[in-house]
């Protein structure tokens, strides 16, 4: 849409890679993911660098 159009590929690209390190690490994720918002990058693809790193959640149901 407009919103990726409008943005730097770069810039995205890279906080996003800073964020996977991070979230390989025990830093704190909170300022990676606001660089990666203020970088324009989408919550999917956000989401997509936490799916990489910790898999993909599935809820354990308890009957």
């Amino acid at each position: 849409g407009e919103m990726k159009s409008g943005r730097d590929a770069t810039q995205v690209r890279k906080s996003l890679q800073l964020l996977e390190t991070a979230a390989k690490g025990t830093d704190n994720l909170m300022p990676y993911i606001l660089s990666a918002v203020k970088s324009y990058a989408t919550l999917g693809e956000i989401a997509d660098v936490f799916r990489e790193v910790f898999g993909k959640h599935t809820e354990t149901v308890v009957l």
